[in-house]
């Protein structure tokens, strides 16, 4: 007796990607087997470079959900995954394509070991080389403290002083880690309904920590398939002068929305150190290509977490073409 083949939605997130769509969805239609039937889901974000326009006349196929606005990334997920019926449900960026045999084996895997519940891939770059932001470390207290001292900096990639990065473990091992980030991450849906789906309190980073952290709290172990591979064209969801206002924000909203006090005050105050520590040392031509200056005169807006963030730096130039996480 023949067995009925697998279902998936794959959820899009759109906002001015027409450059970068028709390589991801060209990748999933090719991924479909006599096994895996993925449906794509395209929610587009307000999009004003035809995306929608795109989507509607060269892939038929595809379900076009027009949100109407920019909601953010949370809120355009629990939208597309809404409106689909499938077995599973699957979060794939504009700028990623599946690689041959990713979702087959991303599924199978899934099917093989129910007790994880989320599951995410290995994403690589166009060179061939490890992208680590398949995954990241929980945030702590000490990987705050790692951050506010500029120990997370000063030794990137280190297993102990930046602990959000998970060492120079290349995802190339099967692995249980903290938090599978919204690039390419896999639940069935009945797990997905149970978790409730994106928190919206979120618009832009964050939200897949705290799915993550609230299926941990569930009893389920978040973990890396290495043979589900992506390959990621840009490495980016927003503007370079927003993201990283838009990322201390998430860090800030689940600060303030899962952690309890005095941890939550301390935690706030560590990344406050941080930020300064790098706006200083900016101003004497040490650090990255970040503007941490911007980001610290900033830092009584994103401090306060989301909603109240969005105000400042959810500018126009801002997308919520993925989710990626910071160490």
């Amino acid at each position: 007796m023949s067995t009925a083949p697998v279902t998936i939605d794959v959820v899009v997130v759109s906002y001015n990607s027409a450059a970068d769509l028709p390589a991801c969805l060209k990748s999933v239609a090719a991924a479909a087997t006599a096994t895996v039937r993925p449906r794509v889901i395209v929610v587009d974000n307000d999009s004003t470079d035809g995306s929608a326009e795109l989507v509607e006349s060269a892939y038929p196929s595809a379900r076009l959900v027009r949100s109407g606005g920019n909601l953010g990334f949370a809120r355009a997920v629990n939208l597309g995954a809404a409106t689909g019926c499938g077995d599973f449900v699957l979060l794939l960026n504009p700028d990623a394509s599946l690689l041959p045999g990713a979702l087959e084996s991303l599924v199978a895997f899934s099917l093989e070991h129910p007790e994880h519940g989320l599951y995410g891939g290995r994403v690589v770059q166009p060179d061939g080389t490890n992208d680590p932001s398949s995954c990241w470390g929980a945030m702590t207290l000490w990987s705050s403290f790692c951050f506010a001292t500029g120990l997370s900096t000063a030794f990137p990639r280190h297993r102990l002083l930046d602990p959000e990065s998970l060492g120079r473990w290349a995802r190339d091992t099967v692995r249980e880690v903290p938090v599978i980030t919204g690039c390419l991450l896999l639940a069935r849906r009945s797990t997905w309904e149970a978790l409730g789906g994106m928190d919206e309190t979120y618009w832009l980073y964050g939200e897949d920590a705290d799915l993550s952290l609230r299926a941990r709290a569930r009893g389920l172990s978040p973990v890396v398939v290495p043979s589900a591979e992506i390959l990621h064209s840009k490495g980016g969801s927003s503007a370079e002068g927003n993201k990283m206002p838009l990322v201390m924000a998430g860090k800030a909203t689940l600060m303030r929305r899962r952690w309890r006090q005095p941890a939550r005050a301390l935690g706030l105050g560590l990344l406050t150190c941080g930020v300064g520590l790098r706006a200083l040392l900016g101003r004497v031509g040490v650090g990255g290509a970040a503007d941490w200056a911007g980001v610290w005169s900033r830092r009584a807006v994103w401090r306060r977490g989301y909603p109240r963030a969005r105000a400042l730096v959810a500018a126009p130039a801002a997308t919520t073409a993925g989710a990626e996480g910071a160490s």
